[in-house]
């Protein structure tokens, strides 16, 4: 690490985003300096408000190291990716490109900085069809999609780049990211939106006339895939747990991040009818390709190494925060 840089300050790349914004707003809760690096190609300027914005593109290696010098970082948290699978198998060389080209592009301008703490945006896509649940990190990893198979290539060169060049890196392998911020700050925004809770809220808002449910003849009790939602803002005090163990010495690791806990599409639905108060008609459609029936995290490992817990776990507090945003922010982001 350079001797002028400050362990203070994090770069954070896709800071203007759902989750990087969390991310920007607590680590800020701590004491750090989030430096958002953003293109706003998806992302929302307005969402930035923790820490300076410096727009750019993480393919751009000048403009990162421009950007690298003059905050001297003593981290990065690595938020900057496409995320929708159905469009990564439409467009692949989008998702290979900016995904897996941008994160290399990011890592050598880090390593040329001298940073060896690096916090990694991963994903559950990368283990793909599960053989059994709970997920632990020791489930083989073969994703089935361009998304999945980007985040499990950066996964790979951050385990080759500690090897080689002793950039310490920890990959957080999230699940279902859902809510918002409990404070009303910052939320999800996204442009189309494809997730289940947004989509649900817009319907019970009357902003859409029905829900799309993607199969019903699965392997569960209702017929409806079952996943596991964990609330942002825990989400985002993992990665401020990942930066503590990486400032104290802590040597690379990936651990789920996840509730432990699954909901079917249905059960979704029926906690947002009574946490709004309103109808949310429904309507089956032809299953997507590549939906398991199930996917639950064990998060075991990091509670263990990183002392994180999930504070905000209850499937009706995560909705209720949705649902706030949804009426009182996402408009006006």
């Amino acid at each position: 690490m350079g001797s002028k840089s400050s362990s203070a300050t994090v770069l954070v790349t896709g800071g203007a985003g759902y989750i990087g914004s969390h991310a920007c707003k607590t680590l800020a809760g701590h004491g750090f300096t989030p430096v958002c690096y953003d293109n706003l190609s998806r992302g929302h300027a307005r969402a930035v408000r923790w820490g300076p914005l410096e727009e750019g593109d993480i393919l751009d290696g000048d403009r990162l190291a421009t950007v690298l010098q003059r905050y001297q970082p003593g981290a990065v948290m690595h938020f900057a990716a496409l995320a929708y699978v159905g469009e990564s198998v439409a467009e692949p060389a989008l998702y290979y490109r900016n995904n897996v080209a941008g994160s290399l592009s990011l890592l050598e301008a880090v390593r040329a900085a001298g940073i060896d703490c690096f916090i990694f945006s991963s994903t559950c896509a990368t283990y793909g069809p599960p053989q059994q649940v709970p997920l632990t990190e020791d489930h083989p990893q073969a994703p089935i999609n361009p998304y999945g198979a980007s985040k499990l290539m950066i996964e790979r060169m951050l385990a080759d780049f500690s090897i080689a060049y002793g950039l310490r890196s920890v990959s957080l392998r999230y699940f279902n990211a859902a809510g918002a911020d409990p404070d009303g700050e910052t939320g999800e925004s996204h442009d189309p939106e494809t997730h289940l809770i947004p989509l649900a809220l817009a319907v019970a808002a009357g902003d859409r006339a029905q829900l799309e449910i993607y199969g019903e003849d699965y392997d569960t009790a209702d017929g409806t895939c079952i996943r596991d939602y964990i609330h942002v803002t825990d989400l985002a005090e993992a990665h401020v747990a990942a930066l503590r163990y990486l400032l104290n010495g802590g040597t690379t690791a990936a651990f789920n991040l996840g509730n432990e806990s699954g909901f079917s599409v249905r059960e979704i639905v029926e906690h947002a009818a009574r946490v709004t108060g309103r109808p949310i008609p429904t309507q089956v459609a032809p299953r997507r390709s590549g939906d398991p029936a199930c996917l639950v995290a064990d998060s075991t490992r990091i509670r263990e190494a990183l002392h994180w817990t999930a504070r905000h776990s209850d499937i009706d507090a995560i909705l209720s925060s949705a649902w706030n945003w949804y009426r009182h922010g996402a408009g006006e982001e």
